[in-house]
Formats: C-alpha cells, structure tokens, sequence
C-alpha cells in the first residue's frame, strides 16, 4: 500500500517539476509542442504501468483473496455455529427430557409414599381397633369376674343371714351328721 502511495505520488510531483523548471520562454503553441507532450505523457505512463501494474494488481488481487478469505472463515464460522445450535439444542431437549423423567419419577414416588402412609395408617388404625377390642374384652372378662365374685359373695353373706336366722342348734347337728356321712361313704 505504501509502495502504491510513494508511485503515485513521484508520477504526479515529477512532471509538476519538469514543467516548472522549464524556460520561461513562451508558449508558442504549436503542434510540434503538443507532440513531444503526447509523448511525454506516453513515457511517463509506460514507465508508471511498469513500475506499478504488478503492485495495483496484487492489491486488487490481494483485496479480492482477502475478501474471498473473509467469507470462507465466515461460512465455516456459519457451519460452526450451527453446528454448535444444534448441539445446544440437542443437549437442552435432553435435560429437558431427563428432567420431565425426573420429575414423572417424583411424582411417582410422591404417589407411592403416599400409598404407603395410607396403607400405614390403616393398619395402625386396625391395630389400635384390634388392641381397643381386645382391652374390652379383657376389661368385660374382668368386670364379670369381679361382678361373680361379689355375687358370691353376696349370696354366701345372704345364706349365711338366712341360716342363721332359720337354722338352729339341731337342724345344724343333722346338717353336720349329713355332711359327715357322705364324706365317708364316697372315700
């Protein structure tokens, strides 16, 4: 770019210094001055092409590879990218998927705890049903002990209020004699 720059720079101040160090003399005009510019011209662009055409074409050149360059890298970094989009969205429908699953599996699992509690809680309560009917019936077998118990008693403190007030001397010889007899006719 710099060697480009320096070319046209010397090809436009060189002829400006040749036709300010001419003679002063004046311009006549003629055709013979018009050719010996033409060429002047034609020598001053010879040696311009020869000095400059492989330099003006290697930058065009250069910018055209570049640019060329420029949207390879940028179609592989298209590529790459979406490669990369799809990968992205591969791995998210993934973790989408193992998350669902997850979340289905909690669910599940919430629902087969809560199985478990009820079923839990159904047989303590048919436990404390059964321990409740087996106190009862403990307590009802107890009760009528008890109630037997003071029934006999009862009655033994009847027969006995009977006896006595019934009974005498006499009738509880016999009853004694009675009692005796059978005692050893049985052994």
């Amino acid at each position: 770019m710099k060697r480009i720059l320096l070319t046209v720079l010397v090809c436009t101040l060189v002829p400006a210094f040749a036709y300010a160090s001419g003679g002063g003399e004046a311009h006549g005009g003629g055709v013979g001055d018009l050719w010996w510019r033409i060429l002047n011209f034609v020598i001053l662009a010879a040696v311009i092409y020869k000095f400059s055409a492989k330099a003006i074409v290697n930058f065009f050149v250069g910018d055209r590879a570049s640019i060329k360059n420029s949207l390879d890298e940028a179609v592989v970094a298209k590529e790459e990218a979406e490669k990369k989009l799809m990968e992205y969205s591969a791995k998210l429908d993934k973790a989408t998927a193992e998350i669902e699953g997850i979340a289905d599996m909690i669910k599940a699992q919430g629902l087969a705890e809560k199985e478990k509690i009820i079923e839990e809680a159904k047989r303590t309560a048919e436990k404390m049903k059964e321990d409740s009917e087996a106190r009862i019936d403990q307590e009802f077998k107890r009760s009528l002990l008890q109630l037997r118990k003071e029934a006999t008693e009862l009655s033994v403190t009847m027969a006995e209020e009977i006896l006595e007030k019934n009974i005498e001397a006499k009738d509880h010889e016999s009853m004694v004699n009675d009692f005796l007899d059978r005692m050893v006719s049985r052994n």
